[in-house]
């Protein structure tokens, strides 16, 4: 389970980047406290569903984006 979030957590990076945006400008996007994408990245905080849902919007990213090919 380690491996599939570690690559969920990848897929956030990029799609953040590809979007050019810096976790600052998310965090202050999604109304969070400015250190939340910094954690949600490094994993140590967990993105809820309601949360990742507005990233996706934000990214223009659909959910399944950020599933793994393989469980």
């Amino acid at each position: 389970m380690r491996d599939y979030y570690a690559g969920v957590l990848s897929k956030l990076i990029s799609a953040r980047q590809e979007a050019g945006l810096t976790q600052l400008e998310v965090s202050l996007q999604l109304g969070m406290a400015h250190s939340y994408m910094n954690k949600c990245e490094s994993g140590e905080r967990a993105i809820d569903v309601a949360e990742l849902w507005a990233i996706c919007k934000l990214y223009r990213k659909p959910m399944s984006f950020f599933a793994a090919d393989e469980l």
